[in-house]
């Protein structure tokens, strides 16, 4: 929610993850060439446990 289209995906979830962070980088990277302001962090956690 935080960085809106900003969204990856992986086989593993280690790879979601290190997938995922380069995609923030580069979003934010984007941002800053931009001169764009980077969103402030909102974000909700919820565990579900099936």
């Amino acid at each position: 929610p935080s960085l809106p289209g900003c969204i990856s995906q992986g086989k593993t979830r280690e790879a979601a993850l290190k997938n995922i962070k380069e995609a923030i980088n580069c979003y934010v990277h984007s941002l800053e060439e931009d001169n764009l302001p980077i969103p402030k962090e909102k974000f909700e956690v919820s565990v579900v446990v099936v």
